[in-house]
């Protein structure tokens, strides 16, 4: 009996931290979506627009790859002066804003 309920206790737990995990994920690729928006210049619905495009994107593939190559194409193409290790470490800032943003709901 009590195993089943260690069971249904990491069951429960694992489920919570997936969900948490796909909140903080879609709130980086916003997040992200607006910072790269204002080092392409985009402002008002534009900026919005753009936000919303890099959650879409973010759903392409696991992982966050899907969403450095859109980024880094989209600043070659504007001539945005950002290294790829800018580009990263914004992305790893950004994951730890949104964490604390869902935890603080």
């Amino acid at each position: 009996m009590n195993m089943d309920k260690r069971q249904k206790g990491f069951e429960s737990k694992f489920a919570h931290d997936e969900e948490m995990l796909f909140k903080a994920n879609a709130r980086r690729a916003k997040l992200l979506g607006a910072w790269a928006a204002e080092k392409l210049g985009l402002s008002g619905t534009e900026a919005e627009a753009y936000a919303k495009s890099m959650v879409v994107a973010d759903f392409e593939e696991a992982g966050s790859e899907d969403l450095f190559r859109k980024i880094r194409k989209d600043f070659d193409a504007k001539k945005v002066e950002q290294s790829d290790h800018q580009i990263r470490r914004q992305m790893d800032e950004l994951m730890a804003v949104a964490v604390e943003q869902i935890k603080a709901g």
